[in-house]
């Protein structure tokens, strides 16, 4: 009987889902956008009724384009958005409130009183700098706002989960309530060294243990679908782990130092620290890569930036400049530059390696000649600068040079933007012939909780090359650029400033 591995992966603009053969070669994919709602200035929100119906659409979708039927799946591995937090009744399953989106910015302020007075305690225990970017001050944001919340703690009625808790809960017809390390370690209640949530950061911010979920590994048998809310089928769910994680695992950097950028929504680089965790000097997440073996954790150097495919979507949706996004390498090639125009998408802030909340996305050195070739040119550039600025931390950090970059997601099919990168960057750039490497690692990682494999160094034969981009640009242009770019990001950190 064939296998096949299926992954999940719910990320911030829409759902994918991927059947993989027994062999780890694609058979199928679906996929469908869910809505973003944006309520006030700054937040960011999402339906979780609306996301667990397209989880369900999109795996229909897949099996029916592999031609299997869903008893055929062998597993099930998803991973989540990571921070995207929401709170749920656990008797009549329905959220009190919407999910909480890692971009929303509501609680900028009370992240930045918790940083006076915790900040050094709170980083030195989950590895995270104290920011509304992480789930912990939304968590508290719902508790606090949303009326009938605290009664319904009382009576033990509340879970607080990130969406991988909602969905196996829902997948599980709520007989499973669990995250994983990596997972729980974006929430900035995980204390890193123990594995466990930490007493005293909950009390400081007055979150009860009972709400959250337990902490299992990425890799283990969690339960299983219910056949009434899963097309009749009982399949085992064992993989679970944050986006990023699973495309550091998806692209088999298994070894320290070694490391992954993926262009999504936001753009995400992870280095592989090994089994210590690195403190960052620059800026920089310390943060869980994934945990094995009876809490074996791995950990990881985090780059995170907010803005970098939602940019290309912001042209296509609010100034309508293109239908889609992949007419963006045309019309940055048709110009032989952005004739001097920086576009710094700041807008939810800066994350790495800046932490600027305040920061807003800035356009500058626009003229009367300045055309929407050169606005979109601009836009795929600043997600290039802003990895470019990332990656020298990284090296700083760890001590590491970086040989060269292996990088997926969407805006890795623009060869535009990959053959910039490579120039600015100096380093060859790799895409593999699987890009979607986040569902990828999610099946691989559910392939390993239920023993399909015993080490995972024999994932590493899996990996194979699509096309390598080479740095093809002098450095005397590259530090030019760089030095305008920089300039540029200044200019976004003045907005408040100006604004006051």
């Amino acid at each position: 009987m064939k296998k096949f591995y299926l992954g999940l992966d719910q990320g911030t603009t829409g759902t994918t889902v991927m059947i993989f053969d027994e062999d780890w070669n694609k058979v199928s994919r679906g996929y469908k956008e869910h809505t973003q709602y944006y309520p006030e200035p700054g937040w960011v929100e999402h339906d979780p009724m609306e996301i667990w119906q397209n989880v369900l659409e999109t795996i229909d979708i897949a099996s029916k384009e592999a031609g299997i039927s869903k008893e055929e799946l062998t597993c099930i591995g998803l991973d989540n958005q990571g921070e995207t937090v929401m709170l749920w009744d656990r008797i009549s399953g329905v959220p009190v409130y919407n999910a909480i989106v890692w971009q929303d910015r509501r609680t900028a302020q009370m992240a930045g009183e918790i940083s006076r007075t915790h900040g050094d305690m709170i980083r030195e225990k989950t590895g995270l700098i104290v920011d509304a970017y992480f789930s912990a001050t939304k968590i508290k944001w719902i508790i606090d706002n949303v009326e009938g919340v605290k009664e319904k703690i009382k009576k033990g009625r509340i879970i607080a989960g990130t969406l991988d808790t909602w969905m196996i809960w829902k997948l599980t017809h709520g007989r499973v309530c669990v995250t994983d390390y990596s997972t729980a370690s974006r929430t900035m209640l995980l204390n890193i060294h123990t594995g466990k949530w930490d007493e005293e950061i909950l009390e400081v911010l007055g979150i009860p243990e009972g709400i959250l979920p337990e902490i299992h590994d990425s890799a283990e048998l969690y339960g299983y679908t219910d056949p009434l809310d899963f097309f009749g089928a009982i399949i085992p769910i064992s993989g679970s782990v944050v986006d990023q994680q699973a495309a550091l695992f998806g692209q088999a950097c298994f070894k320290k130092g070694t490391v992954k950028t993926t262009y999504g929504t936001g753009c995400f680089m992870l280095m592989n620290t090994g089994d210590k965790p690195v403190y960052s000097k620059n800026g920089l997440l310390t943060t869980v890569g994934w945990g094995l073996n009876q809490g074996k954790i791995t950990f990881a150097l985090d780059a995170g930036i907010y803005i970098a495919g939602a940019a290309v979507q912001w042209l296509r949706d609010k100034l309508k400049i293109i239908e889609n996004a992949a007419e963006t390498e045309s019309m940055a090639n048709s110009v032989p530059d952005t004739a001097g125009v920086y576009f710094v998408p700041a807008f939810s802030g800066l994350a790495a390696p800046h932490w600027d909340q305040y920061a807003r996305g800035t356009l500058v050195g626009i003229t009367g000649g300045t055309e929407k070739e050169h606005i979109v040119r601009a836009t795929l550039e600043s997600m290039a600068y802003q990895v470019k600025d990332n990656l020298d931390v990284l090296e700083r950090d760890s001590g590491i040079p970086i040989q060269v970059m292996r990088v997926d997601g969407g805006a890795s099919v623009n060869e535009f933007l990959m053959q910039f990168q490579a120039d600015i960057l100096g380093i060859p750039v790799e895409v593999p012939v699987i890009t979607d490497t986040t569902a990828l690692g999610a099946a691989y990682l559910a392939a390993y909780g239920i023993g399909e494999f015993h080490d995972i160094n024999e994932l590493e034969q899996n990996w194979k090359l699509d096309k390598r981009y080479e740095p093809q640009m002098d450095a005397e242009t590259r530090e030019r650029l760089l030095y305008d770019w920089h300039r540029a990001v200044e200019r976004s950190k003045e907005w408040i400033e100006v604004k006051e």
